[in-house]
């Protein structure tokens, strides 16, 4: 699996490819706009070249387009494409796959998805929520899809009244066996029939407890994605977006996903663990005790 790191922070990027471990960026508006205001950037345009170039030569960059309509998504991801691929050809062009905020035309981000393609501009179908929506982009061309794993936890933990902060770990799996354990207590000694059980509000609350059309975490919704793209062959990448923590990292990696896009705080927790820290203190204190610094003059 391909990590890429999710910020705008030169700094950050500096370091992070350092390390020999990373194989992208993705970035937003709203994290370039954080990565200006910190690092003190007065050119946007050259903050952004600064990104490719320090991403290095195939190494993916997302950069994300602001039209809403596929006419404009399509000028602007050329625009885009025209400017900052020369300088390390890299970019991806990141575009929403529904631009609708709830009234008006649903289908303009795959109408630039498909155009896209055509023209060979490779696209990331980003703010992927289904694996309806990833289905579409899949079938539109994109060459990444992004289904945004943080965001459907944040989803569910809200609907639940669950208290959570940014980076909290959602722990899926002890949700799925409180469900099956009430859903048992629901139905036992009840002599209905199963038609009478099947209308029960209450038990078909239990069998999607996230009110999110049975999807109950950012986890499932990838490997979920990901078994269909691959049942049907689809050549596009599956990138596990929005999440924050390392467990998420490996759950995604598990489920078969081919990127996760991180940011470089869960980057670097997923080095850590006190065992680590522990035998490194030991193994330095008994070095030193030995005299093991004799064997490297």
């Amino acid at each position: 699996m391909q990590l890429f790191l999710d910020t705008a922070k030169l700094s950050e990027i500096r370091e992070a490819m350092d390390w020999g471990v990373v194989d992208g960026i993705t970035t937003n508006p709203s994290l370039l706009r954080a990565a200006m205001e910190e690092e003190k950037s007065e050119s946007l345009e050259a903050h952004v070249r600064e990104i490719c170039r320090l991403a290095g030569r195939g190494k993916p960059v997302s950069l994300e387009v602001m039209g809403l309509k596929a006419e404009e998504m399509v000028e602007e991801a050329k625009i885009l494409y025209r400017k900052f691929n020369p300088v390390a050809r890299n970019v991806v062009i990141k575009i929403p796959v529904c631009t609708s905020t709830g009234e008006g035309r649903v289908e303009e981000g795959l109408r630039a998805l498909k155009e896209l393609s055509r023209l060979k501009i490779p696209t990331n179908a980003t703010l992927v929520m289904t694996p309806e929506q990833a289905l579409l982009a899949a079938k539109a061309g994109a060459r990444y899809v992004s289904p945004f794993a943080g965001r459907i936890d944040d989803l569910v933990r809200s609907r639940l009244g669950i208290p959570f902060g940014k980076y909290d770990y959602f722990d899926f799996s002890l949700l799925r066996e409180i469900g099956r354990i009430r859903l048992e207590e629901r139905v036992g000694g009840r002599q209905e029939g199963l038609g009478m059980l099947y209308q029960d509000g209450e038990l078909r609350a239990l069998m999607d407890p996230g009110q999110n059309d049975g999807i109950l975490s950012g986890v499932e919704l990838v490997r979920i994605t990901v078994k269909i793209l691959r049942y049907y062959k689809f050549k596009t990448k599956i990138i596990a977006s929005s999440l924050r923590h390392p467990r998420q990292v490996r759950e995604v990696a598990e489920a078969g996903a081919d990127v996760a896009t991180v940011p470089f705080s869960v980057l670097r927790a997923m080095l850590r663990h006190p065992k680590t820290e522990e035998g490194i203190r030991l193994f330095s204190q008994d070095a030193e005790k030995a005299g093991y610094r004799e064997l490297f003059r």
